[in-house]
């Protein structure tokens, strides 16, 4: 089964791809989407959906894993977060994937065991159940991981 991990957002939107066989994760891709800050929203969430949907396309996922937005002291980029979600949700059903949403309490407890580590515990997690030599970077990508291999893990 291939996953696809997605941390969601509009100036960076982070994407890890996974394969998982016999209960193991092997990384397949990961990265980001990057649009300008200064570029009209309309514009942003196009080149979300086309971009993401190229990933989709060249990694053919079976199901998809996405962080879901919890409450932020900022509206306006709980906002901008939730355009991208809905972006992402809907190049998910385009492409007939299972979709599955996590909390990032959620997240922090399938690889960690515990419900407040830290980013650097989470990142340190994602390096050794994909047997990588360093952590993915940026943390968005690391992040999207995270949220894969939570996918993978609340599965079983």
């Amino acid at each position: 089964m291939r996953i696809l991990g997605i941390d969601p957002g509009t100036g960076i939107l982070g994407f890890g791809v996974i394969d998982v066989a016999s209960g193991k994760a092997k990384l397949v891709d990961g990265g980001v989407i990057r649009t300008p800050v200064k570029e009209d929203d309309a514009i942003r969430l196009l080149t979300i959906y086309d971009e993401l949907s190229d990933v989709i396309v060249n990694t053919k996922p079976d199901e998809m894993a996405i962080e879901k937005l919890y409450f932020s002291q900022n509206v306006t980029t709980a906002m901008t977060v939730s355009q991208a979600r809905g972006v992402v949700l809907l190049c998910g059903m385009q492409n007939e994937m299972k979709i599955a949403e996590y909390t990032p309490l959620q997240i922090k407890q399938a690889l960690t065991g515990y419900g407040r580590a830290d980013k650097k515990q989470i990142q340190e997690m994602v390096r050794v159940i994909l047997g990588l030599k360093e952590i993915p970077k940026p943390d968005d990508c690391a992040d999207a991981l995270a949220t894969a291999i939570c996918h993978q893990m609340t599965m079983r």
